[in-house]
């Protein structure tokens, strides 16, 4: 499912995100969080979307600012990615349209790792001092 092209189509989508896009993110959580629940090769993600969607609830609102917007832009580009049906591959493609926000969904979970881990983080444990 993950490939190194997939994590290059995050970086370069990544770099055209937009405040406007962002907002957008956090308009469409509900129907963002339906996706996961209902599509196939998705809903092994149900769990890291509702993360991601609040990481960025929270960026947006200035609560979490300890994330680089590199990494909120890559978020914001792979939600935004699930929710348009029109993406490389139809979403109106049974099970195949599903399989490519998979792979961008994952792509974008391995190139936000470390910064993801540093958010659940703080969720459970609160500001860190020195942050």
């Amino acid at each position: 499912m993950y490939n190194s092209a997939s994590e290059e189509y995050v970086k370069e989508g990544a770099e055209k995100v937009t405040p406007k896009e962002i907002e957008k993110v956090v308009e469409h959580a509900e129907e963002i969080r339906e996706q996961f629940r209902s599509r196939g090769p998705l809903k092994r993600f149900v769990d890291d979307s509702k993360t991601l969607v609040a990481l960025i609830k929270d960026y947006r609102a200035g609560n979490y600012r300890a994330a680089l917007y590199g990494t909120i832009a890559a978020v914001v580009f792979a939600l935004i990615y699930v929710i348009n049906p029109l993406d490389i591959i139809p979403d109106m493609l049974p099970f195949v349209g599903a399989v490519d926000d998979a792979s961008v969904i994952a792509a974008c979970l391995m190139l936000v790792e470390r910064d993801l881990l540093k958010y659940r983080n703080w969720k459970i444990n609160g500001p860190i001092e020195n942050e």
